[in-house]
């Protein structure tokens, strides 16, 4: 862009690194067993053409380089840090015992597709799949076995699922949950942080900040895609995500359903110590009432289906009775599961039970957060309810099974289980009350 750059209340200008840097650790005992190029000619036909060639194409460039090296004389890997983010007990235990680490480093200019990632990502799976051991994503800190760090490589029409690419992680503060995404500066992008975050939000905002995430580095490769990199891309000040950029990012395009987009506003926080990041980060429009966290709350509400209040009920023998039914007979198993631990990683259990008013029944969801007695359950509110003013998103609630007409499994993408009163609403077949 250049001279072009306009500075105005709509655009975001967001500056743009002349190079980006990719390395990748094959921690082992002892000397490689295989010559680099062996290991990754090793890797024809089981990756798509576009990156195995590229692989071997960076491989022979001044762009890649190739070290080994004892590893007393490589920086020592924080454990915890890789703990936080996912390493096993064998994995560190294999760290600990390894004498020497190949290094794979790559450099390229910031766009699509970004070449230094996925071919150091490749080359360094390559080697370590000659000595059954790990890779070490180093900007992610990440620890990839050979088989899912191949996996995570473009299909034949360069298409990745975002997840493999960019962690979610965050903590608490005083006003709620801190996000922030680790993963976008691969593609010279600033990372997103969103403050503020009601606590029982944890999965629906990552799966949400994935979605802003995927649509937002849309956006930034397309502003990168002429011949010289230009200084700045222009970012939206106001962004929509929608399911299916959720779905996308998660990489099940085909489970995206038709969600209303939700608006959030981009700010630049730049940091103030130059050893530290900068953020973009994530906010309400602007003048929007109330609390951040109940925007967030209400966006959540709105990008998973299952979880917006209805006024409606059923009459005996249509089809929302048998969806109640259905819904009551697996009340037990669920509970049992949810007790057990037992209920699929990166899901949560929200309940649909009914608040009484003048005009008949309003249904509202909950999130469950603990479920004692078979009788009784707490949880928080993911519903504003128009009958009682204290059901607030957000809020503590108590909910009697016996009020309890429908349970849902969310997860990244929306319904994963249950929900069957509705997908009665969807269908259309809606009894008036």
């Amino acid at each position: 862009m250049g001279d072009e750059l306009l500075i105005t209340d709509d655009f975001l200008p967001v500056p743009v690194p002349e190079t980006l840097t990719a390395t990748y650790l094959a921690p082992m005992r002892g000397l490689p067993r295989v010559a680099t190029r062996t290991a990754v000619t090793a890797l024809a036909g089981r990756l798509a053409e576009p990156v195995y060639g590229l692989a071997r194409q960076m491989l022979a460039s001044p762009l890649m380089s190739v070290d080994t090296r004892p590893i007393d004389e490589f920086p020592a890997l924080p454990p915890d840090l890789l703990t936080a983010f996912g390493a096993t007990r064998e994995q560190l235990a294999r760290l600990a015992q390894a004498t020497h680490v190949v290094v794979v480093r790559a450099e390229y200019r910031p766009g699509w597709p970004p070449a230094h990632e996925w071919a150091a990502r490749a080359v360094a799976a390559a080697v370590a799949e000659t000595v059954d051991g790990d890779v070490v994503d180093v900007f992610g800190l990440q620890f990839l076995d050979p088989a899912t760090a191949l996996r995570s490589l473009p299909d034949e029409q360069g298409r990745i699922r975002l997840v493999d690419w960019v962690l979610v992680p965050y903590s608490s503060d005083a006003d709620g949950l801190w996000f922030t995404t680790k993963g976008l500066r691969r593609f010279g992008l600033l990372e997103l942080q969103t403050q503020g975050v009601p606590d029982h939000l944890t999965r629906a905002w990552g799966a949400v900040l994935t979605g802003v995430a995927r649509r937002l580095l849309r956006t930034w490769t397309d502003g990168l895609t002429g011949e010289e990199v230009p200084a700045f891309v222009q970012l939206p000040v106001l962004t929509t995500v929608t399911g299916h950029d959720i779905a996308v990012a998660y990489g099940n395009p085909e489970q995206h359903g038709a969600t209303a987009p939700v608006l959030l506003r981009l700010e630049l926080d730049p940091a103030t110590d130059p050893e530290a990041d900068s953020f973009l980060s994530l906010h309400p429009p602007a003048g929007n009432p109330g609390p951040p966290g109940r925007y967030f709350a209400s966006a959540c509400a709105t990008l998973f289906s299952g979880i917006q209040p209805d006024v409606r009920y059923a009459r005996r023998g249509d089809a929302m009775s048998k969806a109640v039914a259905t819904a009551r007979a697996g009340l037990p198993d669920v509970r049992a599961r949810f007790l057990a631990g037992a209920l699929p990683a990166e899901t949560q259990l929200v309940v649909k039970y009914g608040l009484p008013g003048d005009d008949g029944p309003e249904f509202v969801w909950a999130a469950v957060t603990s479920w004692e007695t078979p009788e009784r359950l707490a949880g928080t509110s993911a519903s504003d309810a128009t009958n009682d003013p204290e059901v607030r998103i957000g809020a503590p609630v108590v909910v009697e099974a016996t009020d309890v007409v429908d349970w849902a499994l969310l997860g990244p993408t929306g319904v994963l289980e249950g929900g069957w009163t509705q997908a009665v609403l969807d269908s259309g077949d809606r009894p008036h009350p």
